[in-house]
Protein backbone atom coordinates (compact mmCIF):
# COMPACT_ATOMS: atom_id res chain seq x y z
CA UNK A 1 0.00 0.00 0.00
CA UNK A 2 1.26 3.47 -0.95
CA UNK A 3 -0.36 6.25 1.11
CA UNK A 4 -0.40 10.01 0.64
CA UNK A 5 -0.74 11.76 4.00
CA UNK A 6 -1.38 15.50 3.85
CA UNK A 7 -0.46 17.74 6.76
CA UNK A 8 1.72 14.98 8.18
CA UNK A 9 4.08 17.31 10.05
CA UNK A 10 1.25 18.62 12.22
CA UNK A 11 0.10 17.28 15.56
CA UNK A 12 -2.33 14.52 14.57
CA UNK A 13 -0.72 13.79 11.21
CA UNK A 14 2.73 13.21 12.68
CA UNK A 15 1.32 10.87 15.32
CA UNK A 16 -0.48 8.93 12.58
CA UNK A 17 2.69 8.65 10.51
CA UNK A 18 4.72 7.54 13.53
CA UNK A 19 2.21 4.77 14.25
CA UNK A 20 2.22 3.56 10.68
CA UNK A 21 6.00 3.50 10.26
CA UNK A 22 6.65 1.97 13.68
CA UNK A 23 3.93 -0.67 13.36
CA UNK A 24 5.13 -4.27 13.11
CA UNK A 25 4.10 -6.15 9.97
CA UNK A 26 2.86 -2.94 8.36
CA UNK A 27 1.37 -3.23 4.85
CA UNK A 28 2.99 0.07 3.89
CA UNK A 29 5.32 0.10 0.94
CA UNK A 30 5.53 3.88 0.80
CA UNK A 31 4.18 6.79 2.82
CA UNK A 32 4.34 10.22 1.16
CA UNK A 33 3.94 13.18 3.51
CA UNK A 34 2.81 16.41 1.80
CA UNK A 35 3.04 19.39 4.14
CA UNK A 36 3.19 23.14 3.52
CA UNK A 37 5.13 23.63 6.79
CA UNK A 38 3.05 26.56 7.98
CA UNK A 39 3.39 27.65 11.62
CA UNK A 40 1.96 24.38 13.03
CA UNK A 41 3.89 22.02 10.75
CA UNK A 42 7.14 20.85 12.32
CA UNK A 43 9.51 18.40 10.56
CA UNK A 44 11.15 17.76 13.94
CA UNK A 45 8.07 15.69 14.83
CA UNK A 46 9.30 13.03 12.40
CA UNK A 47 13.06 13.67 12.35
CA UNK A 48 13.92 10.29 13.87
CA UNK A 49 11.97 8.51 11.09
CA UNK A 50 13.38 10.44 8.15
CA UNK A 51 15.78 7.62 7.29
CA UNK A 52 13.02 5.04 6.83
CA UNK A 53 13.18 4.00 3.14
CA UNK A 54 9.37 3.90 2.98
CA UNK A 55 9.06 7.57 3.99
CA UNK A 56 8.99 10.40 1.44
CA UNK A 57 8.56 14.06 2.37
CA UNK A 58 7.17 16.59 -0.12
CA UNK A 59 7.09 20.28 0.76
CA UNK A 60 3.99 21.93 -0.66
CA UNK A 61 0.31 22.75 -0.38
CA UNK A 62 -2.74 20.61 -1.08
CA UNK A 63 -3.90 23.60 -3.12
CA UNK A 64 -1.03 23.10 -5.61
CA UNK A 65 -2.89 20.97 -8.14
CA UNK A 66 0.15 20.28 -10.33
CA UNK A 67 2.28 19.12 -7.40
CA UNK A 68 -0.46 16.90 -6.00
CA UNK A 69 -1.08 15.32 -9.41
CA UNK A 70 2.65 14.64 -9.75
CA UNK A 71 2.77 12.94 -6.35
CA UNK A 72 -0.16 10.68 -7.28
CA UNK A 73 1.55 9.69 -10.51
CA UNK A 74 5.12 9.31 -9.21
CA UNK A 75 4.21 7.22 -6.17
CA UNK A 76 1.25 5.14 -7.42
CA UNK A 77 -0.91 6.26 -4.49
CA UNK A 78 -3.47 3.74 -3.19
CA UNK A 79 -5.02 5.89 -0.43
CA UNK A 80 -5.14 9.46 0.83
CA UNK A 81 -5.45 10.55 4.46
CA UNK A 82 -6.17 14.29 4.54
CA UNK A 83 -5.08 15.98 7.77
CA UNK A 84 -4.06 19.25 6.10
CA UNK A 85 -6.02 22.12 7.63
CA UNK A 86 -5.88 25.44 9.36
CA UNK A 87 -7.27 24.39 12.72
CA UNK A 88 -6.97 27.04 15.44
CA UNK A 89 -10.30 28.70 16.22
CA UNK A 90 -8.79 31.92 17.60
CA UNK A 91 -6.77 32.40 14.42
CA UNK A 92 -9.92 31.89 12.31
CA UNK A 93 -11.62 34.69 14.25
CA UNK A 94 -8.66 37.01 13.69
CA UNK A 95 -8.28 36.12 9.99
CA UNK A 96 -10.83 33.77 8.37
CA UNK A 97 -9.53 33.83 4.79
CA UNK A 98 -6.58 31.40 5.20
CA UNK A 99 -9.07 28.86 6.57
CA UNK A 100 -11.18 29.11 3.42
CA UNK A 101 -8.13 28.82 1.18
CA UNK A 102 -6.70 25.73 2.88
CA UNK A 103 -9.73 23.92 4.26
CA UNK A 104 -12.16 24.57 1.39
CA UNK A 105 -10.22 25.43 -1.77
CA UNK A 106 -7.32 23.16 -0.82
CA UNK A 107 -9.60 20.20 -0.09
CA UNK A 108 -11.43 20.77 -3.36
CA UNK A 109 -8.19 20.65 -5.34
CA UNK A 110 -6.99 17.59 -3.47
CA UNK A 111 -10.29 15.82 -4.13
CA UNK A 112 -10.12 16.66 -7.81
CA UNK A 113 -6.56 15.36 -8.15
CA UNK A 114 -7.56 12.18 -6.34
CA UNK A 115 -10.57 11.71 -8.61
CA UNK A 116 -8.50 12.08 -11.78
CA UNK A 117 -5.89 9.65 -10.45
CA UNK A 118 -8.49 7.14 -9.26
CA UNK A 119 -10.39 7.20 -12.58
CA UNK A 120 -7.29 5.93 -14.41
CA UNK A 121 -6.52 3.08 -12.03
CA UNK A 122 -6.97 -0.51 -13.22
CA UNK A 123 -8.95 -3.00 -11.21
CA UNK A 124 -8.56 -4.15 -8.48
CA UNK A 125 -6.63 -1.01 -7.47
CA UNK A 126 -9.54 1.21 -8.42
CA UNK A 127 -11.94 -0.61 -6.11
CA UNK A 128 -9.39 -0.65 -3.27
CA UNK A 129 -8.56 3.08 -3.46
CA UNK A 130 -9.68 5.24 -0.51
CA UNK A 131 -9.80 8.97 0.29
CA UNK A 132 -10.13 9.55 4.05
CA UNK A 133 -10.90 13.09 5.17
CA UNK A 134 -10.15 13.99 8.80
CA UNK A 135 -12.59 16.50 10.29
CA UNK A 136 -13.83 17.79 13.63
CA UNK A 137 -16.83 17.69 15.96
CA UNK A 138 -17.00 21.50 15.72
CA UNK A 139 -18.97 21.19 12.46
CA UNK A 140 -21.95 20.10 14.58
CA UNK A 141 -22.09 23.32 16.60
CA UNK A 142 -22.64 23.39 20.33
CA UNK A 143 -24.59 21.40 22.93
CA UNK A 144 -26.33 22.29 26.17
CA UNK A 145 -25.57 20.30 29.30
CA UNK A 146 -28.65 18.11 28.76
CA UNK A 147 -28.29 17.49 25.02
CA UNK A 148 -27.32 14.03 23.74
CA UNK A 149 -23.86 13.72 22.20
CA UNK A 150 -23.25 14.37 18.50
CA UNK A 151 -23.94 11.43 16.19
CA UNK A 152 -23.11 11.10 12.52
CA UNK A 153 -26.68 12.26 11.77
CA UNK A 154 -26.45 15.49 13.78
CA UNK A 155 -27.11 18.46 11.44
CA UNK A 156 -24.17 20.75 10.80
CA UNK A 157 -24.32 24.10 12.65
CA UNK A 158 -20.78 25.54 12.66
CA UNK A 159 -20.25 28.57 14.88
CA UNK A 160 -16.74 29.78 13.98
CA UNK A 161 -15.03 30.48 10.66
CA UNK A 162 -12.83 27.45 11.34
CA UNK A 163 -15.82 25.17 11.93
CA UNK A 164 -17.60 26.58 8.87
CA UNK A 165 -14.57 25.89 6.69
CA UNK A 166 -14.37 22.30 7.93
CA UNK A 167 -18.10 21.78 7.42
CA UNK A 168 -17.66 23.02 3.86
CA UNK A 169 -14.83 20.57 3.25
CA UNK A 170 -16.92 17.71 4.68
CA UNK A 171 -19.71 18.57 2.24
CA UNK A 172 -17.26 18.61 -0.65
CA UNK A 173 -16.00 15.14 0.26
CA UNK A 174 -19.58 13.86 0.43
CA UNK A 175 -20.37 15.43 -2.95
CA UNK A 176 -17.40 13.77 -4.64
CA UNK A 177 -18.55 10.38 -3.38
CA UNK A 178 -22.15 10.96 -4.44
CA UNK A 179 -21.48 12.61 -7.80
CA UNK A 180 -18.27 10.96 -8.99
CA UNK A 181 -18.38 7.76 -6.88
CA UNK A 182 -14.92 8.52 -5.47
CA UNK A 183 -14.51 6.07 -2.57
CA UNK A 184 -14.37 8.49 0.35
CA UNK A 185 -14.53 8.20 4.12
CA UNK A 186 -14.88 10.99 6.69
CA UNK A 187 -14.01 11.01 10.38
CA UNK A 188 -15.13 13.68 12.85
CA UNK A 189 -13.12 13.73 16.05
CA UNK A 190 -13.33 15.36 19.44
CA UNK A 191 -10.53 17.44 21.02
CA UNK A 192 -7.16 15.71 20.73
CA UNK A 193 -4.26 15.89 23.16
CA UNK A 194 -0.91 14.17 23.55
CA UNK A 195 2.70 14.31 22.26
CA UNK A 196 3.72 16.91 19.64
CA UNK A 197 0.69 19.14 20.28
CA UNK A 198 1.36 22.70 19.10
CA UNK A 199 2.04 24.94 22.13
CA UNK A 200 -0.78 27.42 21.51
CA UNK A 201 -3.49 24.81 22.23
CA UNK A 202 -4.97 24.50 25.74
CA UNK A 203 -3.18 21.50 27.24
CA UNK A 204 0.39 22.18 26.03
CA UNK A 205 -0.08 25.91 26.67
CA UNK A 206 -1.03 25.25 30.29
CA UNK A 207 1.87 22.82 30.82
CA UNK A 208 4.48 25.13 29.31
CA UNK A 209 3.15 28.35 30.85
CA UNK A 210 3.06 26.69 34.25
CA UNK A 211 6.68 25.56 34.00
CA UNK A 212 7.73 29.05 32.85
CA UNK A 213 5.90 30.79 35.70
CA UNK A 214 3.43 32.49 33.35
CA UNK A 215 -0.34 32.98 33.84
CA UNK A 216 -2.57 30.04 32.94
CA UNK A 217 -5.35 31.71 30.90
CA UNK A 218 -8.85 30.28 31.21
CA UNK A 219 -11.64 31.63 28.98
CA UNK A 220 -14.76 32.94 30.73
CA UNK A 221 -15.83 30.76 33.64
CA UNK A 222 -13.81 27.76 32.39
CA UNK A 223 -16.91 25.57 32.20
CA UNK A 224 -16.76 24.91 28.46
CA UNK A 225 -16.95 21.13 28.12
CA UNK A 226 -14.94 19.09 25.61
CA UNK A 227 -14.60 15.37 24.93
CA UNK A 228 -10.85 14.66 25.19
CA UNK A 229 -9.30 12.07 22.86
CA UNK A 230 -5.71 10.87 23.22
CA UNK A 231 -4.04 11.41 19.86
CA UNK A 232 -2.65 7.88 19.56
CA UNK A 233 -6.15 6.46 20.02
CA UNK A 234 -7.34 8.82 17.28
CA UNK A 235 -4.56 7.73 14.92
CA UNK A 236 -5.41 4.07 15.48
CA UNK A 237 -9.09 4.76 14.76
CA UNK A 238 -8.26 6.52 11.49
CA UNK A 239 -6.18 3.58 10.33
CA UNK A 240 -9.00 1.20 11.20
CA UNK A 241 -11.56 3.30 9.29
CA UNK A 242 -9.23 3.50 6.29
CA UNK A 243 -8.89 -0.28 6.18
CA UNK A 244 -12.38 -1.40 7.14
CA UNK A 245 -14.80 1.53 6.97
CA UNK A 246 -17.74 1.48 4.57
CA UNK A 247 -17.28 3.72 1.55
CA UNK A 248 -19.25 6.95 1.74
CA UNK A 249 -19.71 6.73 5.49
CA UNK A 250 -18.83 9.13 8.29
CA UNK A 251 -17.43 7.86 11.59
CA UNK A 252 -17.33 9.91 14.79
CA UNK A 253 -14.24 9.38 16.95
CA UNK A 254 -14.48 10.41 20.60
CA UNK A 255 -12.41 9.91 23.73
CA UNK A 256 -15.41 9.26 26.03
CA UNK A 257 -13.94 11.86 28.39
CA UNK A 258 -16.18 14.91 28.76
CA UNK A 259 -14.54 17.47 31.05
CA UNK A 260 -14.77 21.25 31.58
CA UNK A 261 -11.70 23.29 30.68
CA UNK A 262 -11.12 24.42 34.26
CA UNK A 263 -10.89 20.79 35.39
CA UNK A 264 -8.30 20.12 32.69
CA UNK A 265 -6.19 23.04 33.91
CA UNK A 266 -6.52 22.01 37.56
CA UNK A 267 -5.58 18.40 36.75
CA UNK A 268 -2.44 19.52 34.92
CA UNK A 269 -1.51 21.75 37.85
CA UNK A 270 -1.84 18.82 40.25
CA UNK A 271 0.32 16.57 38.07
CA UNK A 272 3.01 19.23 37.78
CA UNK A 273 2.94 19.79 41.54
CA UNK A 274 3.87 16.11 41.92
CA UNK A 275 6.24 15.72 38.97
CA UNK A 276 7.99 19.11 38.78
CA UNK A 277 7.24 21.24 41.87
CA UNK A 278 7.71 25.00 41.79
CA UNK A 279 10.99 26.16 43.32
CA UNK A 280 9.14 28.52 45.66
CA UNK A 281 6.96 25.74 47.06
CA UNK A 282 3.73 27.28 45.81
CA UNK A 283 1.11 25.39 43.82
CA UNK A 284 0.74 25.83 40.08
CA UNK A 285 -2.99 26.40 40.51
CA UNK A 286 -2.14 29.88 41.82
CA UNK A 287 -1.10 30.83 38.25
CA UNK A 288 -4.66 30.40 36.88
CA UNK A 289 -6.01 33.63 35.39
CA UNK A 290 -9.53 34.06 34.03
CA UNK A 291 -9.69 36.06 30.79
CA UNK A 292 -12.49 37.41 28.58
CA UNK A 293 -14.29 34.64 26.76
CA UNK A 294 -13.70 33.94 23.06
CA UNK A 295 -16.35 35.42 20.72
CA UNK A 296 -19.01 32.81 19.93
CA UNK A 297 -17.36 30.23 22.18
CA UNK A 298 -19.21 26.89 21.95
CA UNK A 299 -20.29 25.66 25.36
CA UNK A 300 -20.08 21.89 25.00
CA UNK A 301 -18.96 19.25 22.54
CA UNK A 302 -19.58 15.53 23.03
CA UNK A 303 -19.09 12.68 20.58
CA UNK A 304 -21.19 9.55 20.32
CA UNK A 305 -18.84 7.03 18.71
CA UNK A 306 -21.20 4.05 18.99
CA UNK A 307 -21.12 3.50 15.22
CA UNK A 308 -17.34 3.14 15.19
CA UNK A 309 -17.43 0.84 18.20
CA UNK A 310 -20.25 -1.30 16.80
CA UNK A 311 -19.09 -1.62 13.20
CA UNK A 312 -15.30 -1.72 13.57
CA UNK A 313 -14.77 -2.75 17.18
CA UNK A 314 -12.75 0.34 18.17
CA UNK A 315 -12.41 1.64 21.70
CA UNK A 316 -9.93 4.18 23.13
CA UNK A 317 -7.09 2.55 25.02
CA UNK A 318 -6.33 5.57 27.19
CA UNK A 319 -8.55 7.02 29.88
CA UNK A 320 -8.11 10.72 30.52
CA UNK A 321 -6.22 9.89 33.72
CA UNK A 322 -3.62 7.78 31.91
CA UNK A 323 -3.50 9.95 28.80
CA UNK A 324 -2.97 13.27 30.56
CA UNK A 325 -0.24 11.76 32.78
CA UNK A 326 1.59 10.51 29.66
CA UNK A 327 1.16 13.92 28.04
CA UNK A 328 2.61 15.83 31.00
CA UNK A 329 5.53 13.39 31.16
CA UNK A 330 6.18 13.89 27.43
CA UNK A 331 6.35 17.67 27.72
CA UNK A 332 8.57 17.46 30.79
CA UNK A 333 11.09 15.41 28.81
CA UNK A 334 10.73 17.42 25.57
CA UNK A 335 11.24 20.98 26.75
CA UNK A 336 13.71 21.64 23.92
CA UNK A 337 11.15 20.60 21.28
CA UNK A 338 8.60 22.98 22.76
CA UNK A 339 11.09 25.85 23.08
CA UNK A 340 12.26 25.43 19.48
CA UNK A 341 8.77 25.38 17.98
CA UNK A 342 7.64 28.35 20.08
CA UNK A 343 10.71 30.36 19.06
CA UNK A 344 10.08 29.62 15.38
CA UNK A 345 6.40 30.57 15.75
CA UNK A 346 7.18 33.99 17.21
CA UNK A 347 9.98 34.57 14.70
CA UNK A 348 7.48 34.04 11.87
CA UNK A 349 4.94 36.35 13.48
CA UNK A 350 7.52 39.12 13.90
CA UNK A 351 8.21 38.81 10.17
CA UNK A 352 4.49 38.86 9.37
CA UNK A 353 4.42 35.29 8.06
CA UNK A 354 2.62 33.58 10.95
Amino acid sequence: MNILVTGGCGFIGSNFIRQRLLEKNSPLQKLVNLDALTYAGNPANLADLAGDPRYVFAHGSIGDAALVAQLFADHAIDAVVNFAAESHVDRSIDSPEPFIQTNVVGTLRLLNAARLHWAKLPEPKKSAFRFLHVSTDEVYGTLSAADPAFTEETPFAPNSPYAASKASSDHLVRSYQHTFKLPTLTTNCSNNYGPFHFPEKLIPLVILNALEGKPLPVYGDGMQIRDWLYVEDHAAAIWLVLQQGRVGETYNIGGLNEKPNIEIVQTICGLLDAKSPRADGKRYIEQITYVADRPGHDRRYAIDCTKLQRELGWNPRESFTTGIAKTVDWYLTHRTWAADITAKKYARERLGTG
